[in-house]
């Protein structure tokens, strides 16, 4: 079936199916390179351009007020004969968790770097979460067209800071302003963007180049050929490498992670595109090329193939409400899904009705009549499924992992100003915190307040006015207060915890011996939040009560004896007792809850307080004043480096002492500093004053 998408091809095999995403550093430039792809394959007549608002996939309001993209958009465009769908993902860190549910139904990406910068905080951030998920990536160095841009130290600071090795493929020709395109290594040709042109012209290496180009190219030869045992054994038995050989070993280092392939250019400029699109097809993986997706259903392992004749499988990444209702995102693993087919909530058991299928391109959508094996589309019709549901066929269920969400750390109270928009505000809440995982709504017991927790300031803010903007409603919010967390520092040993209960129906008794000890790490990234054991013999206590005795311990950690919630904790349930007639799962939860409050209480707690490394870019005459100003933050400097007349400084900074940050720094620098953050656990606090 055609639809009214230009230059999207639909009828192609699963092979010719590229689902990419676009990762980066805050303003490294994935959205200019998600426009001038769109525009080369003809998706688009007119490139767009984030300072003037008018870029495709940053639609909402906020994004192309602010120059940031805040939301992951979703795109369709087609490329000699293939069929890319591509993920713009944010690239400030207070939206990784757009960024992780992304990762999350990717086969491949493309990670952009900024060619002064290099690797920046966030850059590693999204890398490390790619790697979580095993997912296939190319190295795009963009802005080579900038004063200070630098290729080779570029892919040096990718070596180093990422741990990877680079396969660089090209060789700029020219430098900053005088960059005109690339040499390909790979096929040992020139590819030249003329002033004014929008297509490359091909021909021959430049003669001022061709000894540099045969020295890198033989160094090409020699990374791949010490990590690909067929470039090897041609490379040992021959001078060179034939063309073949070095594509085909690219592809197999970049699907096994072994290897990155390396390319540059200017997307701004519209140099380095159409490069950037072979290298896509040729060395990133089809859904045919990853592992068949796994699952579970009542305990037994499942495996869906990438083929429609399978059973219909998908995972929903994506909840939104939009101008034609509710759109669920749904990437399709296996099988086929139609309008008007049934379909099955593996985690609910509900099964649900797909009103209508639609192919989304970014804001604007187009209906077709089904989606396969591959596929991204949105559906429309879906009632209660949510971020990390599973879909299934309802004769062969399966649940998918869902894609992993990151506590909150930041919270402001929230209130409508007049008291009868508080329902409305209390829906919008719900719609938001539906839409984004990320956010957290909760009730204050003590001051009665709407709380809205999210993952940074920045983050907060585009919600509550993406709340203002649609629904009008006048919302005062509260100042930000950071999320704190209790980690046990000594535990105990031997605690019996009895719990009878008898009310004049059925009652209630459990009998426990705990021991509650410190898990190590605690606070750290990765580090294990709660682990749960048991040593009882002899089915003193059964299976079933082990159980609800870990979903009452589990419960306990919810608020700790400082008021806050508790990490880093071991559980040994080491002995019980159980009555024939009143004893319960319900006994053992409440048990196992009391229990352990009761050992938090008599074990010693310290307060942790997110911490986070920020990197702030300052003229070098005002190193001394951000040092200054750090310090008095409790920041730990960590590093300083000069660059391009500038100064990075590195830091750890509790994030409670960065509120306003970027307003004091601004006006110590004359508007000349800029800074970034990501999140690196949680470190011991001063007692709150």
């Amino acid at each position: 079936m055609t639809i009214a998408f230009p230059g999207l091809l639909l009828d192609v095999p699963v092979t010719a199916v590229r689902n990419l995403g676009i990762l980066a550093h805050v303003d490294a430039g994935k959205t200019t390179v998600t426009e001038r792809i769109l525009f080369l394959t003809g998706e688009v007549h007119k490139r767009g351009e984030v300072h003037d608002g008018t870029t495709v996939t940053d639609f909402d309001s906020q994004e192309r007020d602010r120059g940031i993209t805040i939301f992951a958009a979703a795109v369709s465009c087609g490329w000699r004969g293939h069929r890319l769908n591509l993920i713009d993902t944010p690239g400030h860190v207070d939206f990784a968790d757009e960024v992780e549910r992304s990762l999350r139904v990717l086969d491949g990406a493309v990670a952009v770097f900024d060619a002064v910068a290099g690797v920046e905080p966030q850059s590693e951030s999204v890398w490390r979460q790619a790697d979580r998920y095993g997912v296939p990536r190319l190295a795009f160095v963009n802005k080579l067209d900038r004063a200070g841009a630098d290729l080779d130290a570029a892919v040096a600071s990718i070596r180093e800071r990422l741990g990877v090795v680079p396969l660089v493929v090209q060789l700029p020709i020219g430098a900053e302003d005088g960059f005109t395109g690339v040499v390909d290594l790979v096929r040992m040709r020139a590819l030249v963007w003329p002033d004014g042109s929008e297509r490359c012209v091909e021909g021959p290496v430049p003669p001022e180049l061709a000894e540099e180009a045969r020295r890198r190219r033989r160094r090409l030869e020699e990374a791949v050929s010490e990590l690909h045992p067929l470039a090897l054994e041609e490379f040992c038995a021959g001078a060179a490498l034939r063309d073949a050989t070095l594509v085909r070993a690219l592809r197999d280092l970049t699907l096994a992670g072994e290897g990155v392939v390396v390319l540059c250019g200017a997307a701004y400029r519209n140099r380095g595109i159409e490069p950037l699109l072979d290298a896509v097809t040729a060395y990133l993986p089809s859904p045919l090329d990853v592992p068949p997706v796994r699952g579970t259903y009542d305990g037994a392992q499942r495996v869906r193939a990438a083929d429609p004749a399978e059973p219909f499988a998908g995972l929903v990444f994506k909840v939104t409400t939009g101008g034609r209702g509710r759109l669920t995102s749904v990437r399709v693993y296996s099988g086929s899904l139609r309008k008007g087919d049934v379909v099955l909530d593996a985690g609910t058991g509900r099964a649900e009705r797909v009103g209508r299928v639609l192919r989304v391109q970014a804001d604007r959508q187009e209906e077709v009549e089904q989606a396969v094996a591959g596929d991204i589309v949105a559906v429309i019709g879906l009632k209660a499924a949510r971020t990390g549901t599973t879909l299934c066929a309802p004769g062969a269920p399966l649940v998918l992992e869902p894609p992993s969400a990151a506590e909150p750390v930041v919270s402001v109270a929230v209130e409508a100003r007049r008291s009868v928009d508080t329902d409305r505000l209390a829906s919008a809440l719900a719609r938001s915190v539906e839409e984004d995982p990320s956010l957290a709504v909760r009730t204050d017991p003590e001051t009665g307040q709407t709380v809205l927790s999210g993952m940074g300031e920045l983050h907060l803010e585009v919600a509550v006015e993406k709340i203002r903007r649609a629904t009008g409603l006048e919302i005062a919010v509260g100042r930000p207060q950071v999320t704190y967390r209790e980690a046990l520092v000594r535990g105990l040993t031997g605690l019996v915890h009895r719990h009878v209960k008898q009310d004049g129906g059925a009652g209630q008794f459990a009998h426990l011996v705990l021991d509650v000890e410190p898990l190590p790490g605690a606070g750290e990234p990765g580090a294990e939040h709660f682990a749960f054991g048991s040593t009882v013999v002899g089915g003193r206590v059964p299976r079933e009560y082990v159980q609800a005795v870990e979903a009452g311990c589990r419960d306990a950690l919810a608020e700790g004896p400082l008021g806050h919630p508790v990490t880093g904790v071991r559980v040994t349930l080491t002995d019980g007792a159980t009555h024939p007639k009143d004893s319960s799962e319900l006994a053992f939860r409440t048990a196992g809850r009391l229990a352990l409050r009761e050992a938090l209480r008599a074990c010693t707690t310290a307060l942790l307080e997110p911490v986070v490394e920020v990197a702030v870019t300052v003229p070098e005459d005002a190193v001394g004043g951000v040092l200054g100003d750090l310090a008095a933050r409790r920041g730990r400097i960590t590093g300083s480096t000069a660059r391009a007349g500038t100064a990075v400084v590195t830091a750890t900074v509790p994030l409670a002492e960065l509120f306003g940050y970027a307003t004091r720094l601004r006006s110590r620098t004359q508007g000349r500093g800029t800074f970034t953050a990501r999140p690196t656990g949680y470190a011991p606090a001063p007692a709150p004053r």
